[in-house]
Order: C-alpha cells, then sequence, then structure tokens
C-alpha cells in the first residue's frame, strides 16, 4: 500500500474545461496525485462546498486567490470544517508586490481585505506561486500576513507528456498556445515573420477576432456559472505531444513582464523536453537556475532567436545531445509527481507542527 494512500486532496478548480493554463495545472496534479497513490477529487463551480467536505472529509484542499475561486468558496464554512477535522489549506497565491492584476488581483499588499482575510486564517494555512520565494515581488509576504510562502514550479505531466512522433505534425517550426494579449508583440515581431521562410504551424486560440469574442462570452458565463455559455469554446483538437515530438523547433516564449522581470517560468517549458522535443525559448532570467545550455536553447535576444533557428534547422543533428539532457533533467526534477509530493511533504509538515 502507498505511503499516501491515507491522505485525500480535493482540487479547486471552478470550471475544469477552461482552455487557458489553469486546466493544464489542474490535469497535471489530478495525474500526479493519483499516481501517487493519494484520492483525488475536484471541487467545481457546479458542486456544493458543504456536501463535497462531508462526503469526501479530504485532508488537503488546494485553491486560488483569485476571485473566480473565491466567488464559489463559503470560507466561513470551510475554516470551521479545517479546524474540526485538521484540513491543510494551501492556497496559490498572487505576487505580493509590485504588479497588478496577476491571478485577478492587483498588488496583493495594497489589497487590506485580502490581507485581513489572510491573517484571520480564512484563505489559507500555506501560500505557493511558481515565482521564486527570493523575487522581489514576494518580499514582506511572510513577515506581514504570519504565513509561510512556497515556491511550487509548474512542472510537466509526464503521464501524459511522452515522445510521440506523428508525421501529420511534422513541421519545421510549431508553437502550440494562444495568441495572448501580452505575447502578441512579441509574435509579431519574432513568430509571424517566420512564414516566409519555413514551414510553421501554429496552433491555439486567440488567433481571430471572432476566437476572441467567444473567449469573452465563455468567460462571462464562466464567471456567472452559465452552462450554455461557459463552453462555448473549446479546446482545438491537436494532440500537442505529438506536435512538440515531430517538429524540429517548437517555439516557447513568456509574456512581456515575465521577460522583463525575469522570474517565472512557464508549463510549456518542461513539456515541450519531456515530449522529447527540441525547443528554443525566450530569454527569462530564472531559467539558467535550473537548465544549462546544454539542456536548453535560449534565445539572448531578437538577432539570436532568428540565428538559432536557422542554424538548428541546418543542423538538425546538434538536437540530438540537448533534447536528451533536457528529457533527463525534466523527468527527474521537474514532473507534477515531483510537485504533487512537495504539496504532500509540506502538508505532513504542518500536520505535525499543528
Amino acid at each position: 500500500m502507498s505511503l499516501n494512500s491515507n491522505i485525500k486532496v480535493l482540487y479547486h478548480i471552478p470550471h475544469p474545461n477552461t482552455v487557458y493554463a489553469g486546466r493544464f495545472i489542474y490535469e497535471g496534479y489530478r495525474s500526479a496525485f493519483k499516481g501517487l497513490g493519494c484520492e483525488f477529487k475536484t471541487l467545481t463551480s457546479n458542486d456544493n462546498l458543504k456536501d463535497v467536505l462531508s462526503d469526501f472529509r479530504p485532508n488537503i484542499f488546494i485553491s486560488s486567490l483569485h476571485i473566480y475561486h473565491l466567488k464559489f468558496l463559503d470560507l466561513d464554512l470551510l475554516r470551521k470544517y479545517r479546524k474540526e477535522n485538521k484540513v491543510f489549506y494551501l492556497s496559490c497565491v498572487p505576487v505580493w508586490r509590485g504588479y497588478s492584476n496577476q491571478l485577478g488581483v492587483d498588488d496583493l499588499q495594497n489589497n487590506k481585505k485580502y490581507v485581513q482575510m489572510i491573517k484571520k486564517g480564512l484563505l489559507g494555512d500555506a501560500f505557493y506561486n511558481w515565482i521564486e520565494k527570493d523575487s522581489p515581488f514576494m518580499d514582506g509576504f511572510e513577515k506581514e500576513t504570519g504565513y509561510p510562502f512556497y515556491t511550487i514550479l509548474l512542472a510537466a505531466d509526464s503521464f501524459k507528456y511522452k515522445p510521440s512522433y506523428d508525421e501529420k505534425y511534422k513541421a519545421d517550426i510549431s508553437y502550440v498556445g494562444h495568441y495572448l494579449p501580452e505575447k502578441r508583440t512579441f509574435i509579431n515581431r519574432c513568430v509571424l515573420p517566420l512564414k516566409s521562410k519555413y514551414d510553421l504551424k501554429l496552433y491555439g486560440l486567440d488567433w481571430t477576432p471572432y476566437s476572441r469574442f467567444l473567449g469573452n462570452v465563455a468567460r462571462f458565463g464562466q464567471y456567472f456559472n452559465i452552462a450554455p455559455l461557459k463552453d462555448v469554446r473549446r479546446l482545438p483538437m491537436v494532440d500537442d505531444n505529438r506536435v512538440y515530438s515531430s517538429s524540429t523547433i517548437n517555439l516557447n516564449f513568456h509574456g512581456d513582464f515575465q521577460v522583463e522581470h525575469g522570474f517565472d517560468i512557464n508549463e510549456r517549458t518542461y513539456k515541450i523536453i519531456a515530449c522529447g522535443g527540441f525547443e528554443l525559448c525566450d530569454n527569462v532570467k530564472v531559467l539558467r537556475k535550473y537548465f544549462t545550455p546544454d539542456e536548453l536553447v535560449i534565445a539572448e535576444n531578437d538577432v539570436d532567436w532568428f540565428d538559432k533557428i536557422a542554424y538548428y534547422i541546418s543542423n538538425p543533428e546538434k538536437r540530438m545531445p540537448i533534447i536528451e539532457a533536457g528529457m533527463k533533467k525534466v523527468l527527474k526534477y521537474h514532473t507534477y509527481t515531483n510537485r504533487a509530493q512537495q504539496m504532500i511533504d509540506i502538508y505532513l509538515n504542518w500536520l505535525n507542527n499543528a
């Protein structure tokens, strides 16, 4: 029997079919916790919190300090249940200072309502994000709130993302991702021009005005829990692990703010490598803390971006040692199994000190 078989994890995601990153993070944790032997249940906007707590009796509750998540939580009920049953509440928290509107909250240190709720124990027993704990954006959180903060990086779902070559997805260059506002300047400058020279394939949503319109409709439906609207837009029928496995180069880039401040690694970084894909990534400073040049190729600037694309298209055999070294690193250190175990360890430490 697994050492974790007695641990029950309740994961809160109001709308599991979202087309954005929260869905893939959730699916990764779902696979990981189950793989570690835990019981796992999803709490959605359609569920009654009181009934779920009573029936499932979780040990760990994972949610997010986000206006959308909080809309569907009875925090007083949850706090009472936590105290009576020793339930550990782990919450994904926005950055403390220096950045507005991350995870739906403006500059948390200035949101007095949320800060007071944290201090009262309403919003969690511990908090996490995938940014670095020593980042200036988290400076002051623990001292002001009295609660611990952990860096829990994003990762690859190793149950889903594996090498899987498919001729159907063969291309010089591929990108799997949405045409998000914070990435459009880079896309227009460094991705779309590649069409004139290479076989470039783009997958995702928001690439057309109609798709963006449907996105707004879906977000409205999800926030107000209107069934006909919240699923009006679905993910494209593309097997992204096959894309990553079959393309000569897979592009990865972050939002403008992430690049400017260098504190945040996106999930795609790990997924491409787990699939045995070759990745070219933009220059986010923290990447070199976790990946060497032999494990991940980073373009230092726009000129280097185009130069490296030309080099690896012309010399595809040079990719293989990097692919192999990167896969070894990701599968050892950067899967959601690693992250789920980190959460379990945090829970056990809390339980021993409760």
